[in-house]
């Protein structure tokens, strides 16, 4: 049997104390007792959210006070809940919601947005769950930061039709020439196009075009389109709710410039 090598306070490794990085993770929570997890940055790492960090010095959250354990960085948090936990590779750890709960926190919008987009990726983003672990820490630091940079993530307060009516009519109200609509080219309907300037908006709804191979189709849509000489420009849904002023003035400069073309 291999000679036990003293980690923590009960945690030996066995024959050696080279431990991957898993080893490390997995010994500091087990250090912090019942109910710790590997949390913060180091669950990030876990998780796969960030690509070039590593998850050294090791965070972890207890339900309970600890003494603080050099090297290890403890959180206590009171309130954890089953939907807060996981197991991950073997490690107790806090689940993608409670990470992106508790990197809010701490890291910069910009950053937090590329680990929104990561967890995406990673087909780890539930907007549901999210949600919940934002309402049940209403007094955590990183609540209104992970509210806030889950907007985009949020689908849209109407439906298409209703998008579509409230586009039409804003072109009316700016005095913009009116589009045809359900207009035919190359086998393909466009929500709204002006033939005579080879010109056409597509609105893009994620209830609609959320999957990849509704994107890879898009692609092939733009392409067939472009061939038969129609310039195509798509405008989300949540940006025609959000800043429509903003848009109408983006079409006029387009309509413009396709008018000039033409």
């Amino acid at each position: 049997m291999g000679q036990l090598h003293r980690l923590y306070t009960g945690v030996y490794a066995v024959g050696h104390t080279n431990l991957t990085l898993h080893g490390q993770c997995l010994a500091a929570v087990l250090a912090c007792g019942p109910g710790a997890l590997l949390s913060h940055y180091s669950a990030a790492w876990l998780w796969g959210l960030t690509r070039h960090t590593q998850p050294v010095p090791i965070h972890v959250t207890s339900p309970i006070p600890r003494r603080n354990r050099q090297p290890l960085r403890l959180h206590r948090a009171r309130n954890l809940t089953a939907e807060d936990r996981a197991l991950e590779k073997g490690i107790p750890v806090t689940s993608v919601p409670r990470t992106l709960l508790d990197l809010a926190a701490l890291v910069k919008p910009d950053w937090l947005q590329r680990i929104l987009e990561r967890s995406e990726e990673l087909e780890l983003f539930e907007l549901g769950p999210v949600e919940s672990v934002i309402a049940r820490n209403k007094g955590h630091r990183g609540s209104s930061r992970l509210r806030r940079a889950i907007v985009n993530y949020q689908p849209p307060a109407f439906t298409r039709s209703d998008a579509e009516k409230l586009l039409l009519g804003l072109l009316a109200d700016a005095g913009l020439p009116l589009p045809a609509t359900a207009y035919n080219v190359a086998g393909h309907e466009l929500d709204f196009c002006w033939p005579d300037l080879g010109f056409a908006i597509e609105l893009d709804l994620f209830e609609t075009h959320g999957t990849r191979d509704a994107f890879e189709r898009d692609r092939l849509r733009d392409e067939d389109l472009a061939l038969a000489g129609v310039e195509t420009r798509r405008i989300t849904g949540r940006r025609l709710e959000r800043e429509p002023a903003r848009v109408i003035e983006r079409i006029s400069q387009m309509i413009e410039r396709a008018a000039a073309a033409a």
